[in-house]
């Protein structure tokens, strides 16, 4: 029931107490305003690590060879190991049942790429029809490898964004030619990427072509694999984590390299990848929380605290509603109401002014591991509401106090 006389006593109180309430206020709302911030932090950098891994497939597993760190069955250290088609046959075969997206990949850095009057240097990459599919790349005009061009080692390309608004200035680029290191390649497709400009400046021709074209013989750069998609990620994580650990195993054993060698063979599985950031992420959300929590408690500490001084100075008014009939009851709910009024309000007004915050500025945070730090309205609603039941209970000490006063004893007090 509302109780306007009981409301007059709490703001009669404040009014009197104003620096000591807005320094008690202050610290309740800044242990919010800290923790909310804290979480949309938090809530960024998965979003933006997120978004990196969005870049390219969310199974990826590339392999690419170095150079041999360990001497090996009479074998010195040093030698540059060299993938081949007959690797990734092998590896094709082998896990056929499993695998859902393939690509053998030869890549050539600093071609020139030309046509009519303009140029510019490109990364040309040789490569399957699977490839768009591991790139997350997305065909915006033609098409895009097909087994045909792969069969006839067709001299055909699909540029990035990039390359064609740098070649083609916008233009139609379908059935035009350019000349790639002075070979002419029709232009059957253009593509974007998810991770703009920086995966836009490639130029994908078919993998046969780039080994005839530039001399490669069988060689690969690379080897690029998706799984099957899985139910669960920790099914899909144990199915990634098995298949790089054989493909390693079988290109050490073909290539006569040692088990432990760590440089000769190197998988980039985005999985592992992905599992060792969100745990990071966890970690620090974690941390976020303690922080802020501890934040909260301080500022709880210091409610408790406050209203301790209220019933002290209050003792005599105190003995005198006990001795002409109040009952504990009553005087524990005035202390309360008072407590949980201070916080509640306290609360709100740093919820408030964090969402503000974050309205403000989030949208003007451009970072590749920070994007859009928001936190869930739901979340931050809850953080409140234990926040004021806390605020109940830190009150609850000084109202029992109050309430246990004897009223001879309050009369008593100066």
């Amino acid at each position: 029931m509302f109780n306007i006389e009981r409301w007059q006593e709490i703001f009669d109180t404040i009014s009197k107490n104003k620096l000591r309430t807005f320094l008690t206020g202050l610290s309740v709302a800044s242990g919010i305003f800290i923790l909310v911030i804290l979480l949309a932090i938090g809530q960024g950098m998965e979003n933006g690590i997120g978004q990196q891994f969005e870049d390219d497939a969310a199974t990826r597993i590339s392999v690419w060879t170095g150079v041999t760190a360990e001497s090996y069955k009479g074998l010195n250290p040093g030698r540059r190991i060299q993938m081949d088609n007959e690797d990734y046959t092998r590896a094709e075969q082998k896990n056929i049942d499993q695998l859902e997206y393939k690509s053998g990949v030869y890549s050539v850095w600093g071609q020139l790429a030309t046509y009519g009057k303009e140029s510019g240097s490109y990364r040309v990459e040789g490569v399957k029809g699977d490839y768009q599919f591991l790139e997350n790349e997305t065909i915006v005009a033609g098409r895009y490898i097909n087994e045909s061009d792969l069969a006839n080692n067709e001299k055909v390309a699909i540029l990035g964004n990039r390359v064609y608004l740098d070649l083609f200035k916008g233009q139609n680029a379908i059935g035009e030619y350019i000349e790639i290191s002075k070979i002419k390649y029709k232009v059957v497709g253009v593509y974007t990427d998810p991770g703009g400009e920086r995966e836009e400046t490639r130029i994908f021709i078919p993998l046969t072509t780039a080994q005839r074209v530039y001399a490669a013989g069988n060689n690969l750069r690379s080897m690029v694999f998706t799984l099957e998609k899985q139910e669960k990620f920790e099914d899909a994580l144990a199915a990634s984590e098995a298949f790089s650990a054989s493909l390693e195993s079988d290109l050490k054993q073909r290539h006569t390299v040692s088990p432990t060698d760590e440089r000769a063979i190197n998988i980039n599985n985005t999985l592992e990848n992905a599992k060792r950031f969100y745990d990071l992420i966890a970690m620090i959300r974690g941390f976020f929380w303690g922080v802020g929590i501890c934040t909260i408690i301080a500022g709880v500490v210091g409610v408790s605290n406050i209203m301790l001084i209220i019933v002290k100075e209050r003792t005599k008014e105190i003995g005198i509603r006990k001795a002409i009939g109040a009952q504990p009851l009553s005087i524990i709910g005035m202390i309360l109401h008072e407590s949980i009024f201070v916080t509640a309000i306290a609360g709100f007004l740093g919820l408030i002014f964090s969402l503000i915050l974050l309205e403000l500025v989030g949208p003007l945070i451009e970072s590749d591991y920070l994007l859009n730090p928001s936190v869930d309205f739901g979340v931050a609603i809850t953080t409140v509401i234990i926040l004021i039941i806390a605020g109940a209970l830190a009150g609850f000490i000084p109202a029992r106090r109050a309430a246990n006063i004897k009223p001879i004893v309050a009369l008593r007090d100066e």
